[in-house]
């Protein structure tokens, strides 16, 4: 039996784990576990200038960065659920932390481009599936209590990793050489593989005491239940892939893009001491090409918890995803064939990745029988990687074919169309379907 708020109780401690701040606390811990992926993820694409120049490569390679990293990611995905049931979800992810310090550290040391890429791979396949995990730990201690509240929490706190990576890893190369800045980053997924350990020692002093049932392995993929998936999920894993393949494949590239198109600087905190440079570049987000390329990230992180909340009280998921789609076209377009100034279509990108992430994952136990949501987002996270793994490449190797940006961003603009047609067609089949994703919660 779980421990429900209305039993009575001897008034336990501030830190007891039938207290609410217990759990806020192992929310805490849960988030931090994400930290230092999301930084480290981002790095290379914030220093990419300098690793070009270092390795004497082109930008097509550190697409293939984040080639190798989605590659890995579809298959750990698919066994990462499996591990999480066998070996319960402490166990699992701390060894889902360990392949994130591993592959990040082999990055860092890495002599040649064969040895990053294997890094990569390594952190791939840590990274995608310590995020499971993680879904997985915040559904056993928030499910029936603040789970939406918790869910936004945990995304704002991890995607402060992105965005320091994109603020602070040149600065890093800067004042303290590249491969420095590359071991900062996985000093902080150590520091993730550390709260994953207080966590799992705090929820195993808790289980006995709120009698907390074995963990599942929230993500995992039946195969046997796909082929009962109703057409508006597949209508939503399309928008899945088409979006955030407009998304991170973009940002990864995006301040060497910022740099050469319009001259922003990759590092304007000459002179300052390194604290002060790093809020520098923070309170210059809008004039340095590090801090515009987190725009995106900054809006979703800062919005995240109040979208998720409006899409609760109003509904309306589907026409928000559709609103979300539209953004991107002109968004891209107006970065690849005009001069107009970045910050204003980066904003617009902005307000697109806080409405559709706010809306399609919500989206799936709504569309999905409830036996098989587990397989829905296993699934849908796979597929998605697939994107991930194809668009990186394929933006960088336009960009060096062209020696220019305007066919990367048409892409992306054809990409963020295809987007709004699979949005245009859920719309259709959600009400067909009696309209659950329209209804508000």
């Amino acid at each position: 039996m779980l421990y429900s708020p209305s039993m009575p109780t001897s008034k336990p401690g501030l830190l007891h784990p039938t207290g609410r701040p217990y759990r806020f606390v192992i929310l805490a811990f849960a988030s931090l576990m994400a930290f230092g992926s999301y930084f480290a993820y981002d790095s290379v694409g914030a220093i990419e200038t300098t690793l070009i120049q270092v390795f004497h490569t082109n930008r097509a390679a550190i697409g293939t960065m984040y080639t190798m990293y989605s590659v890995a990611a579809v298959f750990a995905v698919m066994a990462g659920g499996f591990l999480i049931d066998r070996a319960g979800v402490r166990l699992a992810s701390l060894i889902f932390s360990a392949f994130i310090v591993v592959g990040a550290a082999i990055v860092a040391w890495a002599p040649d481009m064969a040895v990053l890429y294997a890094g990569r791979v390594l952190f791939g396949m840590g990274s995608e599936t310590m995020i499971v995990a993680q879904s997985a730990i915040i559904a056993r201690w928030f499910k029936g209590k603040e789970l939406a509240l918790a869910f936004g929490i945990a995304l704002t706190i991890s995607r402060l990793g992105t965005l320091f990576s994109f603020n602070t890893e040149q600065l890093l190369s800067n004042r303290f050489g590249w491969r420095n800045a590359l071991w900062i980053a996985a000093a902080l997924c150590l520091g993730g593989l550390l709260c994953n350990w207080i966590y799992a020692l705090m929820d195993r002093h808790a289980e006995p005491i709120l009698q907390l049932p074995q963990a599942g392995g929230g993500d995992k993929i039946t195969w046997s239940d796909v082929g009962k998936f109703r057409r508006s999920y597949w209508y939503a894993v399309g928008i899945c892939v088409m979006f955030y393949s407009a998304i991170f494949p973009f940002t990864a590239l995006a301040t060497d893009f910022f740099h050469d198109k319009w001259g922003m600087p990759l590092a304007s905190a000459a002179g300052h001491g390194f604290l002060s440079g790093v809020f520098y570049n923070f309170t210059h987000m809008f004039s340095t090409a590090q801090g515009t390329t987190s725009i995106i990230i900054a809006a979703s992180m800062v919005l995240a918890p109040f979208a998720g909340n409006l899409v609760d009280r109003i509904g309306r998921r589907a026409t928000l995803m559709v609103v979300g789609s539209l953004l991107i076209v002109p968004a891209h377009l107006l970065l690849g064939i005009t001069y107009i100034w970045p910050v204003f279509p980066m904003i617009v990108l902005g307000a697109a990745f806080v409405l559709v992430p706010a809306c399609i994952w919500p989206s799936v136990p709504l569309i999905v029988d409830e036996r098989r949501v587990g397989t829905a987002f296993g699934l849908m996270t796979a597929i998605q990687n697939v994107g991930l793994a194809t668009f990186p490449l394929a933006n960088g190797a336009l960009r060096d074919a062209t020696h220019g940006y305007t066919a990367s961003q048409i892409m992306f603009a054809t990409l963020g169309f295809c987007g709004l047609i699979f949005s245009i067609l859920l719309l259709r089949a959600d009400r067909h379907e009696g309209s659950p994703l329209e209804r508000a919660k």
